[in-house]
């Protein structure tokens, strides 16, 4: 087990840096998801030298505390479909433990650029139809949502365990477009499967002893605080406001893809 017992091993600037941002981090992860796109890269930069597969466990383990509060907060006001939720839940958890399972064996680097090309799609697509997701629109019937919602479960599970970040926005994606939810309630769904996708992998990350304890409660504690700050300001703002987030979210996931995909070339 990878365990800081000194954090000031890592130099309270950084420690003060990756607080911040993982408070920053909860608050986006709470509106919309894709918080993941800014900690796991201020952990790169922090410590260089450790071993990947530790970082992804303790962005996992402070990701699952925040991500916990923030689905909690949605379930006491968002009304669900219990037979999908579970189904998708646990399809998603289980893809994600699969996920985990094969980090080390597929050079994430490679995916980017097909990663890239989606999200570009999904940006240019989300900016064009204005009223996306302020809306319920029609959904499908009630097989066909259970078939879409397993399969979505499958895809971006596996996903969140192998590499994860935006894994919340592209939840929230899928079941806006897919099944049909407006923002809100596909926000409220996201973070319950989240924590089931983030579940799936840390069972895997723990049992390997892959994870930074002491980094991990520090910033579990920010990511905490920065859910509270924004499930509430999601529940007061709207519809509208989440399109607003998630647009610069995936805008700041095409940027972090670019640059890393022409800067292998």
């Amino acid at each position: 087990m990878h365990i800081l017992h000194d954090l000031s091993l890592i130099g309270w600037e950084h420690l003060l840096l990756i607080a911040v941002l993982a408070l920053l981090v909860g608050f986006i992860d709470a509106v919309v998801g894709g918080g993941g796109l800014i900690q796991v890269p201020a952990l790169l930069v922090t410590l260089p030298q450790a071993p990947l597969p530790a970082l992804f466990g303790t962005n996992k383990i402070s990701a699952m505390a925040g991500t916990s509060f923030a689905a909690y907060q949605y379930a006491k006001r968002i009304s669900f479909d219990k037979t999908l939720l579970t189904i998708v839940a646990i399809t998603a958890a289980a893809s994600a433990y699969c996920g985990a399972q094969v980090v080390s064996h597929i050079d994430v680097h490679t995916l980017k650029p097909a990663i890239l090309i989606i999200l570009i799609f999904i940006a240019i697509y989300t900016y064009l139809k204005k009223d996306l997701g302020s809306v319920q629109t029609q959904q499908p019937e009630k097989k066909n949502k259970l078939i879409y919602g397993t399969l979505l479960g499958v895809v971006i599970g596996f996903y969140d365990g192998f590499f994860g970040p935006g894994t919340g926005s592209f939840l929230v994606l899928g079941f806006v477009v897919v099944l049909g939810f407006e923002f809100l309630h596909a926000s409220a769904y996201a973070k319950i499967i989240n924590c089931t996708t983030n579940l799936g992998a840390l069972i895997v990350f723990i049992g390997h002893g892959q994870y930074y304890l002491g980094l991990a409660i520090l910033m579990a504690i920010c990511n905490v605080i920065g859910n509270i700050i924004g499930t509430q300001m999601a529940f007061q703002k709207g519809n509208a406001f989440i399109r607003k987030i998630f647009l610069f979210i995936v805008t700041i996931m095409i940027v972090r893809y670019a640059y890393d995909v022409f800067e292998n070339l």
